[in-house]
C-alpha cells in the first residue's frame, strides 16, 4: 500500500530519532503540511491535538511540530505521556480537526515516529497521506500559505487528558461490573500509559501491582512490556496474581500472562473474544478480521464457533480499512493489537486487557480456562537487511522461497515481507512438524541474508 513513498510506511513515519526523517526540521514541516492539508478542508480555525510517549526525544520533535501547525495558523492542543488510542479518543471526543501521535511504539528507545488521526480518530488514508508527504518534501511549497500577525496559531495544555481517557476506558464496560478480589500485575513498558493503566484498573477495583511505570526517558520498551513479557510472568507466578498484562511503549498492544504464567496474546484474544461475542449475538456478520501473520489455529477456533476469520495484509491500518469497509467489530493482530470498534477506533491495549478481565469475572473462570486457541507450529525469523529490494526479483531469494513452498505441499503457510517500520525481512512458516518447518524458516533467512544482509 506505501509502494513509491519516501516519508510514510505502514503506520506513520519512523526511524532513529534525530536522523532523518525523525529530525526536528522534518517534524517542522509534516506539521505545516498537516495544518495545511486539514485547514483546506474547513474554513473555520484549526485545531490539532499532539500527543507522545516517554522518549526522550519527543520534547524536541513536539515543539517542532507545535511550531510548524501554528505558523500555518492552526492551534495546538498540546496532551503530553497519553497512549496512541487516547489520542485517537480525545481527537474525536474534543472535536480536533487532526491527532498527532510521537511515538515509535514498541521499537527501542533510540527510535520515534509520527502519526496522525483524523478527526474521526481513524489512522488517515492513504491519499491524505501521500498529499502530506508531498507538500513536507517539496522545498517552498508552503512558503506562501504561512499565517501572519494575529492569524498564527497558538499552543495550549491540556490538563484533563488523563481523566477524560479514564472515564472512556470505563464505560467500555458494563457499569455494574467491577474487579473486585482480582490481582493484577501491569507492566506498562516505561512508556505512555505508565500513568493511566494502574489508575483504570485500581478504579475498577482491582488489586494492582506494576512493572515498567517509572520512565526516564530512555527506558521505553527496555526489558519490558509487551516485546518483552518474561518479568511479568516472573512476577505473575512469584506473587500468584490472577492475570499480568503487558503493554508496549504507546499502550495500542496488550499481551497478557495467565494464572499459569502463559502468554495469551493477540490470536488468543481474537479466538476467545470472536466466540464470546457471537454466542452473545454481538459480532458484527459473524466475522472476525485479523493479518495474514495470526496463526492458523486462530482460523479452527473461531470455525468451531462458527465464527468466519478475514485475512488482511499486515499492519493494523489494513486491518481497520476492512473492518469498516464492512461493518465488521473485531479484529487485530498476533502482536496484541486488537481493534474492539464498539469502543474505539483503533487498537487499544487497555481496552483489550479489561474485555480479558471482564471475561473472567462474568465467567468466573480464570484465563487459562478460557483459552480457546490450539495454536498450529509457527515459525518466525527476522533478517536485518540493508535495502528493501522486492524478494522475487531476486532470483536465490526467489527460488529458497518456491522451494519451501513446494515442500510444505499445501499442508501449512509461507508467508515472506518486509517490515513496514523497521529495516528487517521477516520470514513465518507455520506446519504440522516444527523441526520441518524451522528447517525451511532458516533456509529462507539464509537466502536473505546472504543477498540483502545488513552487516551486525
Amino acid at each position: 500500500m506505501n509502494e513509491g513513498r519516501r516519508l510514510f510506511g505502514t503506520d506513520g513515519v519512523r526511524g532513529v530519532a534525530n536522523l532523518e526523517p525523525i529530525t526536528s526540521e522534518t517534524a517542522l514541516r509534516l506539521g505545516r503540511a498537516l495544518a495545511y492539508v486539514f485547514r483546506a478542508s474547513a474554513g473555520r480555525h484549526r485545531r490539532i491535538l499532539i500527543g507522545k510517549d516517554t522518549r526522550l526525544s519527543g520534547y524536541m520533535l513536539e515543539t517542532a511540530m507545535a511550531s510548524g501547525i501554528c505558523s500555518m495558523g492552526a492551534d495546538v492542543w498540546l496532551v503530553g505521556p497519553m497512549p496512541t488510542p487516547g489520542i485517537a479518543f480525545l481527537t474525536r471526543s474534543m472535536r480536533a480537526d487532526a491527532g498527532v501521535v510521537i511515538s515509535a511504539s514498541h521499537n527501542p528507545f533510540a527510535d520515534n515516529g509520527i502519526k496522525f488521526f483524523s478527526r474521526e480518530g481513524f489512522k488517515l488514508d492513504d491519499a491524505t497521506e501521500r498529499r502530506i508527504e508531498e507538500l513536507t518534501l517539496e522545498a517552498g511549497a508552503l512558503e506562501r500559505e504561512r499565517a501572519h500577525g494575529a492569524d498564527i496559531g497558538k499552543a495550549a495544555r491540556i490538563d484533563d487528558a488523563i481523566g477524560r481517557y479514564l472515564v472512556f476506558l470505563k464505560n467500555c464496560l458494563p457499569r455494574e461490573l467491577t474487579f473486585d478480589g482480582l490481582r493484577v500485575v501491569i507492566d506498562c513498558a516505561n512508556g505512555a500509559a505508565y500513568k493511566v493503566g494502574p489508575d483504570a484498573l485500581e478504579e475498577l477495583g482491582a488489586s494492582v501491582e506494576t512493572i515498567g511505570c517509572e520512565p526516564n526517558g530512555i527506558n521505553i520498551n527496555d526489558g519490558c512490556g509487551a516485546t518483552a513479557p518474561e518479568r511479568l510472568r516472573e512476577v505473575v507466578l512469584k506473587s500468584g496474581a490472577d492475570v499480568g498484562i503487558a503493554l508496549d511503549g504507546d499502550g495500542d498492544r496488550a499481551i497478557l500472562v495467565d494464572e499459569r504464567g502463559e502468554l495469551f496474546d493477540g490470536d488468543d484474544m481474537m479466538a476467545l473474544m470472536g466466540a464470546r461475542m457471537a454466542a452473545q449475538g454481538r459480532l458484527n456478520s459473524n466475522t472476525v478480521v485479523a493479518t495474514v501473520m495470526s496463526n492458523f489455529g486462530l482460523e479452527r477456533a473461531l470455525a468451531d464457533a462458527g465464527v468466519r476469520l478475514v485475512r488482511t495484509e499486515v499492519g493494523d491500518p489494513a486491518v481497520v480499512r476492512e473492518m469498516r469497509a464492512h461493518g465488521y467489530n473485531l479484529g487485530g493482530e498476533q502482536s496484541g493489537h486488537v481493534v474492539f470498534m464498539d469502543c474505539s477506533t483503533t487498537g487499544d491495549g487497555l481496552i483489550t486487557a479489561l474485555q480479558a478481565l471482564a471475561a473472567m469475572v462474568e465467567s468466573g473462570r480464570p484465563l487459562g480456562e478460557l483459552r480457546k486457541l490450539r495454536r498450529a507450529p509457527q515459525v518466525l525469523r527476522n533478517v536485518r537487511v540493508r535495502e528493501r529490494t522486492p524478494l522475487d526479483s531476486i532470483p536465490e531469494i526467489a527460488r529458497a522461497i518456491a522451494a519451501a513452498a513446494e515442500r510444505l505441499g499445501g499442508r501449512g503457510r509461507l508467508l515472506v515481507r518486509y517490515s513496514g517500520t523497521e529495516m528487517l525481512a521477516r520470514v513465518m512458516v507455520e506446519g504440522e512438524d516444527e523441526s520441518a518447518i524451522a528447517e525451511l524458516a532458516d533456509e529462507i533467512a539464509w537466502a536473505i541474508d546472504r543477498r540483502l544482509g545488513a552487516a551486525e
